[in-house]
């Protein structure tokens, strides 16, 4: 097994963009995890028009929120 330092320093880690699935480096990128500005836009607008859930119970009960405003 080689140490660290023996290693060559130009290897890169490849990944696909979480929208369109292109491969594209993650070393030097600036829109990492995605291939581009274009991509990490839409994730945004999908998370902004909630078309992404993260897994788990509701904890607010709407009628209670209701009775805290009258």
């Amino acid at each position: 097994m080689t140490s660290p330092s023996e290693q060559p320093k130009n290897i890169c880690t490849i990944i696909k963009c979480p929208t369109c699935q292109q491969t594209t480096r993650w070393q030097n990128n600036p829109y990492r995890p995605f291939c581009s500005n274009r991509c990490r836009l839409l994730d945004l607008g999908c998370w902004a028009e909630e078309e992404y859930r993260v897994s788990g119970e509701d904890r607010i009960n709407i009628s209670d929120t209701e009775e805290n405003f009258e």
